[in-house]
């Protein structure tokens, strides 16, 4: 078969399952994909898939953006609260496959999801009215979007937090330029560039979460704030203040990176990934082994990308941030990395990506350089 006819043929076959993924999504569910109600004076935004983990796809950004601009807008709404449906995820992610399937045959689906998706967590975290996100369970790359930007994240003991973009060829995006670097010292810049977890309390402790109230507690602590009558930031507070000090779960366990601080503050101050990377194996702890390896399975241009994001981002606006993150988004639909981590992690499930560029020495500050590159009139306008 030549090339010709092979790309043909691969064209066309992820254009079928582009137009599977999306006869599905158009498909009339028996359940709407979230749920958006008004209990109250509280508008409530549930996402409504438990079966995929909540994960966020297009439909149901183009129907969250608009409910939260009126509810922002009109007088018989005081708060609104996000929580996911089921009893594992808040929202574990974008709907990154249907997007990779989109990019390969150039189907508008791969500007349209990161546009969106960015200019809400534009309007989640300029938001006028109390913005209460129940991160009761998975939350992890989008999810953290619909989250980390509002005034009140509130996480449990079944909260599962993480960027792992790094593994599929992608950078910690929806604002993570934003908030990562200005976590304590050099702690936002070892989640980015690891994609390590943190649980429960620890999602507090690091800063993504503002309190800590057990689970079980979750549908009082709900019912409690929709019955508020006119409540500023302060009455949320104190109701989230007055739940957290009932919750004593795991109180009394450290802080699973508290003992790491001060080196992750060290190894990760180098100006390069590289410099990282001699620190870390210099430093020859069994904690440092551990960072080494798993650097040296991430994608060597997402790590370059990741670590230049978070050092422009540190003195960046939010929404300066998400005009710069799309630049990346496309940059990364553009090359070769994110298509092949999908595959690796989410498709074939290998778990055995090939990078391309292989090693960082390969991956140029030029070429670094253009992914941060304006898209002129393509650029995301907030």
């Amino acid at each position: 078969m030549s090339l010709t006819a092979l790309t043909s043929a691969y064209r066309l076959r992820s254009l079928c399952r582009l137009q599977r993924i999306q006869a599905h999504m158009m498909s009339s569910h028996a359940e709407p994909e979230v749920l958006l109600e008004r209990v109250g004076r509280a508008g409530v935004i549930t996402m409504n898939r438990p079966k995929v983990l909540n994960a966020l796809n297009l439909t149901m950004i183009r129907q969250i953006y608009p409910q939260l601009k009126r509810w922002e807008s009109d007088n018989e709404t005081d708060i609104v609260i996000i929580k996911g449906a089921g009893d594992k995820a808040f929202c574990a992610g974008g709907d990154i496959r249907a997007v990779t399937e989109a990019g390969k045959v150039g189907d508008s689906l791969a500007q349209d999801f990161f546009r969106e998706e960015y200019i809400l967590n534009n309007a989640i975290g300029s938001y006028r009215k109390p913005y209460i996100a129940l991160i009761d369970g998975i939350t992890m790359g989008g999810g953290v979007g619909l989250s980390v930007h509002g005034r009140f994240r509130v996480a449990t003991e079944k909260t599962l937090f993480a960027m792992p973009e790094t593994a599929i060829g992608l950078f910690p995006d929806v604002g993570g330029g934003y908030f990562l670097p200005r976590l304590q010292g050099k702690l936002g810049l070892f989640l980015a560039l690891t994609g390590f977890r943190l649980k429960g309390r620890d999602v507090q402790r690091a800063g993504v979460a503002t309190h800590f109230v057990e689970s079980k507690k979750i549908p009082d602590l709900q019912k409690e704030l929709v019955d508020l009558k006119s409540p500023s930031a302060e009455d949320v507070s104190r109701v989230l203040d007055s739940y957290q000090s009932q919750s004593s779960l795991d109180a009394e366990k450290p802080f699973i990176l508290k003992k790491h601080l001060s080196d992750i503050d060290r190894l990760f101050s180098a100006s390069s990934v590289e410099g990282i990377v001699k620190n870390l194996k210099t430093n020859g702890s069994e904690f440092a082994k551990k960072q080494t390896e798993t650097l040296s399975k991430m994608s060597p241009t997402s790590l370059k990308i990741t670590l230049k994001q978070l050092q422009a981002g540190a003195s960046l606006s939010l929404q300066d941030v998400l005009v710069m993150e799309y630049r990346l988004s496309q940059a990364c639909m553009r090359g070769y990395d994110f298509y092949e981590g999908v595959r690796a992690v989410l498709v074939d499930k290998d778990q055995n990506p090939k990078w391309n560029p292989s090693t960082l020495e390969e991956v140029s500050d030029q070429m670094v350089e253009q992914c941060f590159s304006s898209l002129g009139e393509k650029d995301l306008t907030l």
